[in-house]
């Protein structure tokens, strides 16, 4: 269904799961790849606050700010055609409630053009979603590893792991689908683990390295797309794009200094 959709919308999220089919995401922060994504068929864009990290050049996503993402996510959602554009809320944006939240969701929503936002947390946000949903925006959660609390977690570590943290996961799971969420990202999560969340909730579940078994899957796009010299194990690089843009933008600065760049076929006579 959501391959034939002229937009993919929440109601073909949720179809998809019931027919067991894969959904497809990625990152994109500009209008340049959105289009890219978007012609390939992918069905989601996340604008995530992962920009923070891999275009602004920050060590974490922590310093990223609503002012960041409206920018980045409204080039996405007018670029878009038909993917469904979900754009994170920063860190410091939805922790002190649903007022708050509400206020930064409405504020997103009005300026981008976006089809939902994201936020992390299990039980300690669904009063957020709960207060999203109430008013008209569809709300993806993530749970596992959650990049914003990357300091209390001891940083990127896998999530999950023993009976009691796979039971707390889950029951984090439930509280995000009954508070509304429309589906949940599920981050470095153990995949037996992941491929329980996915049976037990009705939602879409997006895993980034959870698995086989979640509903559909989430990459950024640098490192599914190999631009840099390193991306997490999870991260499969279905091509080198940065040695090729490195190599591109190598021959350019060779034929200019060597002054064969611009020839005729590239010059104007009168």
């Amino acid at each position: 269904m959501t391959e034939t959709a002229k937009r993919v919308r929440v109601h073909h999220l949720q179809a998809a799961k019931a027919r067991g089919e894969r959904l497809t995401m990625l990152t994109a922060y500009d209008a340049v790849t959105a289009r890219i994504f978007d012609d390939a068929g992918v069905d989601m864009l996340l604008v995530g606050d992962s920009i923070g990290n891999t275009m602004h050049g920050h060590r974490t996503t922590l310093p990223v700010t609503v002012e960041d993402m409206i920018p980045a996510a409204r080039a996405v959602a007018g670029a878009a055609q038909r993917a469904f554009v979900v754009v994170d809320l920063p860190f410091g944006s939805y922790e002190a409630g649903p007022t708050q939240a509400l206020e930064t969701a409405v504020r997103i929503m009005k300026a981008t053009g976006a089809d939902a936002v994201k936020l992390e947390g299990g039980r300690r946000s669904a009063a957020q979603i709960r207060a999203l949903t109430d008013a008209g925006i569809p709300v993806v959660g993530h749970l596992g590893y959650t990049p914003q609390s990357e300091n209390l977690l001891g940083g990127p570590r896998v999530q999950g792991r023993g009976d009691e943290a796979a039971a707390e996961l889950s029951t984090d799971a439930v509280a995000v689908a009954d508070a509304g969420a429309v589906a949940v990202v599920l981050e470095m999560v153990p995949a037996p683990v992941a491929a329980r969340v996915t049976e037990i909730v009705a939602i879409p579940t997006i895993g980034i390295g959870a698995g086989t078994e979640c509903d559909g899957q989430v990459l950024v796009w640098v490192d599914m797309a190999g631009m840099g010299d390193w991306s997490p194990r999870f991260a499969k690089r279905f091509g080198e794009v940065g040695a090729a843009l490195r190599a591109a933008a190598t021959a350019y600065v060779d034929e200019v200094r060597a002054r064969t760049f611009p020839d005729d076929e590239h010059s104007f006579r009168s």
